[in-house]
């Protein structure tokens, strides 16, 4: 059986599969159908490379890549003789003689050590008309609780949910038998992500998918050409870090996790964020079944778990979530991310006290690492701060 049928195959009594679907958060409807392969009906998208290609969708795409990106110089030279440019683009998309650039490749540490790829303005364009057209016709069939990469979502209601689970779960803060803190509710969860995700991605498999749904050829053209630009170890595997296309694929692939989760596993306190997972329950048993069969369930998709990174843990010791260390009374940030912002902050209270920043430029530096802190317990942190460089 491939994976393209173990994801469809749902027991006999599909009609009452409990789904969670947009338009279901809660989990509760019993009654909605899903839309697979064996037997049901899927709608098909035929002709979508004629709108890919319309002057239209170009023009909002490169409006959508030129955000925050004026000052590039690549962006500018483009810009200098734009509606030329522009049209090009576009005849190379209709006559389907456009070719990407080859990526440009830098390492990011920060504080893991990546490896990241940048696609060329005219590329970047390409692959927002892409998603233009791809997007709402996926989007919709994604689970309410994938929260990477998508209208609305992000870390912040991530974590709002994750708080919500552990207080079902735990029965709202009930304790263990052996408490030693207002913290030691019940319950536990297994928690994981995938081994070098983006690095393993299967293009046939990825392919496989989108064509359930996608039956325009020059569609799946393009994005083979997208997915074949990037020069991987391990030919026909692999997505590039920094791609546009990569983040909005990386959805698309592990939906099909997300589904089996949801209806085969029939999970109900279930989260994901790119391929990072986890599911809480009060019964570590069942949780130690869901990690098996999951960890079957992957090699259908040629992926597998990080075995460092993937077990199951009492919610009583805390749980890092997405940068924070979440209790059930209170949350904290990572260690590791207060130490390279402390590392940073220092180099920036230097640069600022010999006067190369005004107050206003290291204030206005401090607003992404504020508006990431506040969500955690470090009121007395950010008003030490605010206290130094005289801004509180």
């Amino acid at each position: 059986m491939n994976v393209l049928q173990l994801v469809a195959r749902f027991n006999a009594n599909s009609d009452r599969a409990n789904l969670n679907c947009n338009r279901n958060p809660s989990n509760t409807n019993a009654r909605l159908g899903i839309t697979c392969t064996l037997g049901l009906i899927v709608k098909t998208h035929k002709n979508v490379y004629e709108q890919l290609c319309s002057w239209d969708n170009l023009e909002l795409a490169y409006k959508k890549a030129h955000r925050g990106k004026a000052k590039k110089l690549a962006v500018e030279e483009f810009d200098k003789n734009f509606y030329v440019n522009l049209r090009q683009l576009q005849y190379e998309l209709e006559k389907q003689i456009y070719e990407p650039l080859p990526l440009k490749r830098f390492i990011v540490r920060d504080p893991k050590t990546r490896t990241i790829h940048a696609s060329a303005f005219r590329d970047r364009i390409v692959h927002h008309a892409l998603i233009n057209m791809l997007e709402p016709i996926f989007d919709k069939k994604f689970i309410h609780d994938s929260y990477a990469s998508r209208k609305n979502k992000g870390t912040h209601p991530a974590v709002q949910r994750f708080e919500l689970f552990m207080r079902r779960v735990s029965k709202n803060g009930r304790c263990i038998k052996k408490k030693y803190s207002n913290n030691s509710i019940q319950g536990y969860i297994f928690k994981a992500d995938i081994k070098h995700y983006f690095d393993t991605v299967s293009h046939a498999v990825l392919v496989g998918i989108i064509r359930r749904k996608i039956k325009d050829p020059s569609i799946i053209a393009l994005i083979k050409k997208i997915l074949d630009n990037f020069e991987s170890p391990k030919p026909g595997r692999g997505m590039p870090l920094g791609n546009f296309t990569s983040q909005f694929f990386a959805n698309v692939y592990l939906n099909e996790l997300d589904y089996f989760v949801k209806h085969i596993l029939k999970a109900t306190y279930y989260i994901r964020y790119v391929d990072d997972f986890v599911i809480l329950h009060h019964r570590k048993k069942l949780l130690e079944n869901y990690k098996d069969r999951i960890v079957r369930y992957l090699t259908y998709l040629k992926l597998e778990i990080h075995p460092d990174k993937s077990q199951i843990i009492p919610l009583c010791k805390g749980i890092t979530f997405l940068g924070y260390r979440i209790f059930y009374h209170y949350k904290l940030l990572r260690k590791r991310n207060i130490r390279s912002f402390q590392r940073k902050y220092k180099h920036q209270l230097e640069l600022y006290k010999e006067g190369f920043l005004s107050q206003a430029q290291l204030i206005e530096q401090l607003q992404g690492w504020f508006g990431y802190a506040q969500w955690a317990n470090t009121y007395k942190m950010r008003q030490d701060i605010l206290r130094t460089i005289g801004g509180g």
